[in-house]
């Protein structure tokens, strides 16, 4: 692994630890302001809100500030956001918490596709997303183990900040390729892309963020069902691990929605919590190669600036987190959380349809 792998998989680590931790954070943070959990969806829009903001800004960053400068400014905002959201004893100080930790979170998103470019870029990304998985699983699990001593679990959200400062103080100029204009690539083909990432994002902050408060549901305790949360991040870890699964000439993305689909249906159609954590880890097995995969076929668009392409990746990312979880919440005020769970299932048949005219995408390791 090369020292730019080191440096996107410290930063993505960083960050899936503070994602993983998310959806715990907002079970633990509702129990502490005394809030229902789908009030506190404005937590996810707020993370979503930094997204967007980066999304619009990031290609002017990218021609006025070096890579290195982006992702030393990404590793700050982000340690901040993760301070003030592990720390916060009130409602605005969280969100703003969130908000921090989806700028700068979105500003490290933007700068690993740039610095991973190149043939072997799905793999590269895989690689470095199943590091991040795999830190993720210590996010409930820790958040677990701390809320159950007492204090708020929130606090090991802390955990994430030596990292990135670190990250910030290594960062180096960095290799990124070129960022002139070209052609241009046909409309439609960017607006699939663009929509894939969207869908595969979708699915997996539906999980991110309310499988904690599905657990909790089932009637364990808070520190119980954040414990049982790192399932997903653990199922996500493992399919990360493998990378995306090949049959028969199909598109990769076909195995792991249909692991993703049975996985969801399990957390939806039982109560009990055995049943739910299973179809978490399912879930998270069959999510995990969605985003890398279709990340890496967007910014791989010929034709196209790649770092506008990379900001088109983040404004994907930012739309889903800002609409799925939050009207996932909104499903669940009107109905249920264990019926709103099954809306991962009509966005993952979207992307089944959006993705059947493209081939699948390269992921070849290294020579």
């Amino acid at each position: 692994m090369s020292r730019v792998d080191l440096r996107i998989g410290l930063a993505l680590s960083a960050l899936g630890f503070l994602l993983a931790g998310l959806g715990a954070s907002i079970a633990v943070l509702a129990r502490d302001l005394d809030k229902s959990t789908d009030e506190l969806a404005i937590l996810s829009s707020a993370f979503a809100v930094g997204l967007l903001i980066v999304a619009v800004t990031g290609p002017l960053m990218l021609r006025t500030h070096h890579i290195g400068t982006v992702l030393r400014a990404g590793s700050l905002i982000c340690a901040v956001g993760a301070a003030a959201l592990a720390l916060a004893q009130g409602f605005a100080l969280a969100v703003a918490g969130g908000l921090l930790i989806g700028v700068g979170g979105a500003l490290l998103v933007l700068v690993a596709p740039l610095l991973l470019h190149g043939p072997t870029a799905a793999a590269r990304l895989t690689r470095v997303n199943a590091v991040s998985s795999a830190t993720g699983i210590l996010a409930p699990l820790a958040i677990g183990g701390v809320d159950a001593l007492g204090t708020t679990g929130r606090i090991a959200l802390l955990a994430a900040v030596p990292p990135l400062v670190v990250l910030a103080a290594l960062a180096g100029p960095g290799e990124a390729p070129s960022l002139k204009e070209a052609q241009g690539a046909p409309k439609i083909q960017v607006l699939k892309g663009w929509l894939r990432v969207v869908l595969a994002v979708a699915v997996e902050f539906c999980f991110v963020v309310w499988a904690v408060a599905r657990l909790a549901a089932t009637g364990v305790p808070m520190s119980t069902a954040a414990l049982l949360g790192s399932a997903f991040p653990i199922g996500m870890a493992a399919g990360r691990a493998v990378g995306p699964l090949h049959w028969r000439g199909l598109s990769p993305l076909i195995p792991a929605a249909l692991l993703a689909t049975a996985g969801t249906l399990l957390v939806c159609l039982f109560n009990q919590p055995a049943a739910v954590t299973a179809g978490l880890a399912l879930a998270g097995l069959g999510v995990a190669p969605l985003y890398p995969l279709t990340i890496a076929t967007l910014v791989a668009i010929p034709g196209i600036n790649p770092a506008r392409l990379a900001a088109l990746g983040a404004l994907a990312s930012g739309t889903a987190i800002l609409l799925a979880p939050t009207f996932l919440a909104a499903l669940a005020g009107w109905l249920d959380l264990r019926t709103a769970f099954l809306i991962p299932l009509p966005l993952l048949a979207l992307l089944w349809v959006v993705s059947r005219d493209r081939q699948p995408v390269p992921v070849q390791e290294p020579a």
